[in-house]
């Protein structure tokens, strides 16, 4: 087992090196920077721009820079903001419990909904349960996740008047759990409804699958119930497929929660990005990026585990010379 998760742990470590470095090619090769930014707004010169540039380390070869940056990130420094000047480290230190809350809010809604959805909808083939299922997955899987924020904006909180509609609290700062709840419930059930389609498909699927193995028509054949066949083995035959599902959508669900924090406002990492983004302060957005691909590897690494752990015949493939 040892040596399965330290195959998977080197497997990882290029595909972060590769994911860093895409994503600070791409905002270096960007159009406009934070000096373009200044320079318009002070009306600097080419001197000033200049003196800019050596001040944020601009003025070094591209790979010079990357590199440090690097040797940073593997020291724990993800830099200095160019915007605020506080460490992004710090930034995002702030910003990670409350997308953390978000997101494991809306994964935790997800699984809880559709797990008895899509298994009644592959007990009972061509039901209302069935047809909820495809209804379900269908708005999920067409209907993006920023119309989903809006379209809840105006029923529950313009038309309706029950849920707020931007932040984490009422006032300044937390002011009760109860309202905590209030200012999470919308947002959280946009990001449960951009993943619940895929898990309710999937679990259908693995379920259906179960139930057409010969063992589960040999146990009806011996008189097992619906509801006993359901529980003792089509749940235990579906729980590794089931399982692959739900933590293969965790980094889709983050993704997608990114969009609705800035929606609604929340103040997570996601609205962060956005902000670093409009007043180009890269440090910042390859902050966020690399705590957002080490959330994706550390889902996949969890995701090869878990296979491990239920199918002994992966760490039996993985040993082999």
């Amino acid at each position: 087992m040892s040596r399965y998760i330290r195959n998977r742990l080197i497997a990882a470590v290029p595909v972060f090196f590769g994911i860093t470095l895409l994503i600070f090619l791409m905002l270096q090769t960007a159009s406009g920077t934070i000096v373009d930014l200044r320079g318009e707004g002070a009306g600097a010169g080419a001197a000033e721009r200049a003196a800019l540039e050596a001040y944020l380390g601009l003025d070094a070869p591209l790979p010079v820079r990357y590199l440090r940056w690097l040797g940073g990130v593997l020291r724990g420094d993800l830099g200095t903001s160019y915007a605020s000047g506080k460490p992004v480290r710090t930034m995002i230190a702030q910003r990670a419990l409350p997308s953390l809350l978000l997101t494991g809010t809306g994964v935790l809604l997800s699984v809880a909904a559709a797990l008895p959805l899509g298994v009644l909808a592959a007990w009972k083939p061509r039901s209302g349960w069935d047809r909820a299922a495809s209804a379900v997955a269908l708005v999920s899987f067409s209907v993006p996740g920023f119309f989903l924020s809006l379209a809840g904006i105006f029923v529950f909180s313009v038309t309706l008047g029950w849920l707020p509609a931007h932040g984490m609290y009422s006032g300044g700062g937390f002011s009760g759990l109860g309202d905590l709840l209030r200012h999470l419930l919308l947002p959280a059930g946009v990001v449960c409804a951009g993943g619940l389609g895929g898990l309710v498909k999937q679990t259908r699927a693995a379920c259906l699958e179960v139930l057409g193995e010969d063992y589960i028509r040999t146990a009806r054949a011996k008189g097992l119930g619906d509801r006993a066949v359901m529980v003792r083995h089509v749940l235990r035959g579906a729980g590794i497929p089931v399982l692959t599902t739900v933590l293969s959508h965790i980094p889709h669900i983050i993704g997608g929660s990114v969009v609705v924090e800035r929606v609604f406002g929340w103040p997570g990492m996601g609205s962060l990005l956005f902000s670093a983004i409009s007043s180009r302060d890269y440090p910042v957005v390859m902050g966020v990026a690399v705590v957002i691909a080490l959330s994706v590897l550390g889902t996949n690494l969890l995701l090869d585990l878990a296979y491990a752990l239920a199918d002994p015949r992966v760490r039996c493939v993985e040993a082999e010379p």
